[in-house]
């Protein structure tokens, strides 16, 4: 159990509703009446943000999170399947489970993933991505205006708003955050 005011912004806490990130935290002491503790949390499992109020010197549980490095190998009809790269373990993860993160894992890629009673809850993927695209229309002579872009398909399937002048067969670097274009590689 941890007091609500030594939590802060990071920690993971252990609620009825399921295990939960905070995102922000405000100590409030109005003029009339106890001082209050106003959070946003963040749902590990299902990424739902809440707003919660607690008391100031209420225990909350606070839950334990193991993060591993692992390496994405492939995916198959079982699923993504990693390896812990400590004992070299493998596992799989559903498609549900990775949700949109899926259009960013490529094939050797190393990342983290976030565990909660040896149960994985979330994945920390590195902050960009390098991918080939796979499919780019051409850029039409005169259509170079300055700031102008175009949808290219990448490796993985996901579609990018990119410059005018990558090409099919290209390798770009992509913000896995925001899933914009940043380079050219």
């Amino acid at each position: 159990m941890i007091s609500t005011n030594d939590v802060r912004p990071g920690m993971a806490l252990e609620l009825p509703d399921g295990v939960f990130t905070i995102v922000t935290y405000q100590h409030v002491k109005p003029g009339k009446g106890k001082a209050f503790v106003r959070m946003k949390i963040k749902n590990a499992e299902t990424g739902q943000v809440l707003d919660r109020t607690f008391r100031a010197d209420e225990d909350v549980p606070r839950a334990i999170i193991n993060r591993r490095d692992h390496q994405y190998l492939y995916q198959d009809d079982l699923g993504f399947h990693f390896m812990n790269l400590e004992d070299y373990s493998q596992f799989a993860l559903s498609s549900t489970e990775v949700g949109n993160d899926a259009g960013y894992l490529v094939e050797g890629m190393s990342l983290t993933i976030a565990f909660h009673n040896e149960r994985p809850i979330g994945m920390e993927l590195p902050p960009s991505v390098e991918m080939e695209v796979t499919y780019a229309e051409p850029g039409v002579k005169g259509d170079r205006v300055s700031g102008a872009t175009k949808d290219v398909v990448v490796e993985t399937g996901i579609t990018i708003k990119t410059p005018l002048f990558v090409e099919q067969g290209d390798r770009i670097r992509v913000d896995t955050r925001t899933g914009s274009y940043l380079t050219r590689v």
